[in-house]
């Protein structure tokens, strides 16, 4: 077995551990009045190049006011990537950049927004769920393609915006597709932590315009990454 099989087999073994010490803490309950989301939900996404054999990334941060929809702040930071992709453990190697990012931010955001999956996960401990253990505050999961998990299909919904159909499992709800625009694909919505699905729901609901069938938070996260990688890799 090659050398690099053995590391990747160790670090497995080690993240899952580290995934379920972590589950017990996750509660699918929110922690707040949905009424009571002051101003500010935050978006976050990240972006990756290689350069002469080693892997750079940055995490941005955009963050939105959330009745006005006006931007509020953007942030970043970027660095070397030292954790292989490895299918179900994407935080590990996203959460250094993530828990940079998130220090520079000059306001607290009331919820922070993923590009990614939370609850919808193999051992329900997608991006957003692990990342809400370092920010301290509920996180969801908005993802663009759906995970497949034990070989079970997400049902499509109805081409009617703000329909959807729950992702079960075994009895248990990982989370739902979502139709945020008309004739257009359907995104992924799971919890990450302290938020329940119908909330999730209604807050990311609130969050599209017409310009995606991305909340705001979230497309502009992803606008910023692209933007800041190629500044990155080009100067």
């Amino acid at each position: 077995m090659k050398k690099v099989e053995l590391n990747n087999m160790k670090l497995i073994n080690e993240f899952t551990n580290i995934q379920n010490e972590l589950l017990p803490k996750v509660n699918l309950e929110n922690s707040f009045d949905v009424n009571e989301i002051k101003t500010i939900i935050a978006g976050v996404d990240l972006a990756y190049w290689d350069v002469n054999n080693t892997t750079y990334g940055t995490c941005c941060i955009a963050m939105i006011d959330y009745y006005t929809k006006e931007v509020v702040e953007k942030v970043y930071s970027y660095g070397e990537i030292n954790v292989p992709y490895i299918s179900g453990f994407l935080a590990f190697r996203e959460l250094p950049l993530v828990i940079e990012a998130a220090k520079k931010l000059s306001n607290e955001p009331d919820l922070y927004m993923f590009d990614g999956n939370g609850y919808l996960h193999y051992r329900h401990m997608g991006i957003a769920t692990h990342a809400s253990m370092y920010l301290k505050k509920p996180t969801i999961g908005v993802a663009k393609s759906y995970l497949k998990i034990e070989n079970v299909d997400a049902m499509m919904p109805k081409d009617e915006v703000g329909s959807y159909t729950d992702i079960v499992i075994h009895g248990d709800i990982y989370g739902r597709a979502l139709r945020t625009s008309h004739r257009v694909k359907p995104i992924f919505v799971s919890c990450g932590n302290w938020i329940d699905l119908d909330t999730s729901t209604e807050v990311v609901m609130n969050c599209i315009n017409n310009e995606s069938r991305l909340p705001i938070p979230v497309r502009l996260a992803d606008i910023e990454t692209h933007k800041m990688r190629k500044q990155l890799m080009y100067g």
